[in-house]
């Protein structure tokens, strides 16, 4: 089953065939999808032999009538699918983002109903999801949970709360639990004065540079962390 399948499929099982009734007439969430997609694809651009980096922000402009079809249902849970989508369409074709991946809708009264329009960019982030399944990245890597993170940026908050840069569900986790400093001398992983503490390799620590293959524990949750891997200059 291909992407758009499991993508269709997914949300109209989750709700109960919404889509099906919701969206009769006007723009359909696996078009939407595979707009999305193809902006990507057009935008994609390669900045050595080895990387290709996509846009990771996307605004898609409906026309009145399908922004209030799309709010009305839940534009939240649509974006993140779209995102989820267009993360998986990245991974198959190794494209690299320097930020978060994220869709927002807007409103366009000079579209018709049932058209639509994608735009995108490219925004450094904190944080990016890795799109490769081998550890070796140009970025510091994160896996928690399954999913893969690439630190792109100087510092990036882990915690519980909304603010941080990746949010954790575990409630012993703190809201701000720990900070990593991307530096030239290493990886820097701090404790924010967390309630349940940190732990590497099983060790309490306030503060600590990483090396690589650390296993590390905030609450209930694994985090294994790698290096970043210096490009080779030809």
């Amino acid at each position: 089953m291909g992407v758009l399948d499991r993508f269709e499929k997914g949300v109209e099982n989750a709700m109960q065939n919404a889509f099906a009734k919701t969206f009769k007439s006007g723009v359909k969430p696996v078009e939407l999808a595979a707009a999305v997609k193809r902006e990507c694809d057009a935008r994609a651009a390669a900045v050595d032999r080895n990387r290709t980096v996509a846009p990771n922000e996307y605004i898609v402009s409906l026309s009145p009538t399908d922004y209030e079809t799309v709010t009305s249902w839940g534009d939240e849970a649509l974006a993140h699918e779209l995102q989820d989508s267009l993360e998986d369409h990245a991974r198959s074709l190794r494209y690299a983002f320097v930020g978060a991946v994220d869709v927002e809708f807007q409103e366009d009264e000079s579209l018709a109903t049932g058209r639509y329009a994608v735009t995108s960019r490219t925004t450094r982030g904190p944080v990016a999801p890795a799109t490769s399944p081998d550890p070796l990245s140009r970025f510091p890597l994160l896996e928690i949970d399954g999913q893969r993170y690439n630190l792109t940026g100087a510092s990036t908050v882990i915690g519980r709360g909304t603010e941080a840069d990746i949010v954790v569900d575990d409630n012993g986790v703190s809201r701000r639990h720990i900070r990593f400093e991307v530096t030239p001398d290493g990886t820097i992983l701090t404790d924010l004065g967390s309630t349940n503490g940190t732990f590497v390799e099983e060790q309490r620590i306030t503060e600590v540079t990483l090396v690589d293959g650390n296993a590390i524990r905030i609450g209930r949750t694994p985090i294994m962390y790698w290096d970043a891997v210096l490009a080779d200059e030809d």
